[in-house]
Order: C-alpha cells, then structure tokens, then sequence
C-alpha cells in the first residue's frame, strides 16, 4: 500500500465513524461526500477571485454539486469534465438552466440535458478551477481518490494554454490535515482550501505542473481517453 493510498483508507475510515459523510455510500473508493458541504460553497464564494471569475471549472462529485449550482445561479458558465475525461467536457451556460432548476441540472444524471460536451478548440478561457478531495494539507497538497483524473484535467487546460488561474477545493474540516502529504511531480496544489469552517490560503507556495507529462501517458490511458489524443494532435500542429 503507498503512503497515499494509506491516507486515503484512514480518511475514508475516519469520516465514516465520525459520521460527518453523506450519500452516497460508502464513502470508500471516491471523493466523498460530507454534511456541510453547502457551507464550504457559502465560505468559497466570498473569494474574490471567485466573485471576479466567469467561467468556472468544478469537478463533477457529489460535494461540489452545491457549488456548481451555485456557479450558474450567480450567472457564470460551469465547465465540468465528463466522467473519466471520457468525452473531455461539458459547457453550461446559466441562460440555459431556467431559474429554480439549477441543483437539478449539475446532476451528473441530467447535466447533458442542460449543457453540451465541446470540443477541446471550443474550451473557454477559465478563471477558477475547484477540485475534490479526500485529503488536503495547510500548504495545499491535496490526495484525490487515486485515479489522477483532477491532475489530468488541470493539465490538459494549461496545455491548451490557459493561464495560471486559483485552484481551490471544498472539504469538510476533518479533511484538513495538519502533516505534510505527499506528493508526486504531476500533482496539483490548491491555493485555497474552502472548509465546513471557513476560508484559508495555503501557506505554501508550491509549483504547479505547466502541462501533460507525456512520459506518464500510457497507450491504454490514450484509448480511454480520447481526450488525450486529440490534445497530442493540436499540440503537433501548433
């Protein structure tokens, strides 16, 4: 078992007896779920980088389903990536949710009823990016549930050339950690961590990756993920 792999089981472990997880169960094997996860949305968008933001990229699990209301309730476009960066991602616009159903179109259920999966040359400019966690530190390294879909993502945008932008997670308090997790080259720090509690900056100031590691791109991982490809062929061409 390696040291994140550890982490991760005693984080499941530990919000499971705590009792603070919410469906869906269990809370093992994905990025979970807590109560309270409407507060750390009230806490994030009172950064100001998420007031002056546009376009905001959310994953797509359940703790951030009352951001990524919240983001087209508050008129800004939400990108979500497809599960498992399948397809690559999903564009909604807020004048296409009508007002009340907001919750209902983020689902990952009826998004595609409600917003279009673009083309990789049809990607917005993105001003925010959030992430799920299952465990992230003070100086804002962050474990995710051990698919490295969130990295990839994050790289595939700054790829695109997308400039740096502020990555922020939601998590409930007892997902903050007070010692150092480790972290691999590939990895994504975030700047702020939004908690059950409150608002923080990270207090490190960590290097984020500028793109894809192509090195680490397996011919398994470009047949999952067409994505992948399409993204070696416009960067050829370019």
């Amino acid at each position: 078992m390696t040291d994140k792999q550890a982490i991760r089981e005693q984080m499941w472990q530990e919000m499971t007896e705590k009792k603070v997880g919410r469906f869906p169960f269990p809370l093992k094997g994905r990025i979970p779920n807590f109560k309270g996860a409407e507060q750390a949305t009230r806490h994030l968008i009172q950064l100001e980088a998420y007031k002056q933001a546009k376009v905001v990229k959310v994953n797509p699990d359940s703790p951030q389903l009352p951001l990524r209301a919240q983001v087209l309730m508050d008129g800004k476009t939400l990108l979500v990536p497809t599960p498992r960066l399948k397809d690559g991602f999903i564009l909604v616009k807020p004048e296409w949710v009508p007002e009340g159903e907001e919750r209902k179109a983020v689902s990952l259920r009826n998004i595609l009823s409600y917003g279009k999966v673009i083309s990789l040359t049809e990607m917005p400019e993105i001003d925010l990016i959030v992430m799920g966690s299952v465990a992230v530190d003070r100086s804002g390294r962050r474990i995710g549930k051990g698919e490295g879909y969130a990295d990839r993502e994050y790289a595939i945008i700054r790829e695109l050339g997308n400039r740096p932008v502020p990555v922020v997670t939601t998590v409930h308090q007892v997902q903050l950690v007070d010692v150092e997790l480790p972290r691999d080259a590939y990895d994504v720090t975030v700047d702020w961590i939004a908690t059950t509690e409150g608002l923080m900056q990270s207090v490190g100031a960590i290097e984020k990756p500028t793109g894809i590691v192509w090195s680490e791109v397996t011919e398994e991982e470009l047949e999952a993920m067409p994505v992948l490809r399409e993204i070696r062929e416009l960067t050829k061409r370019q």
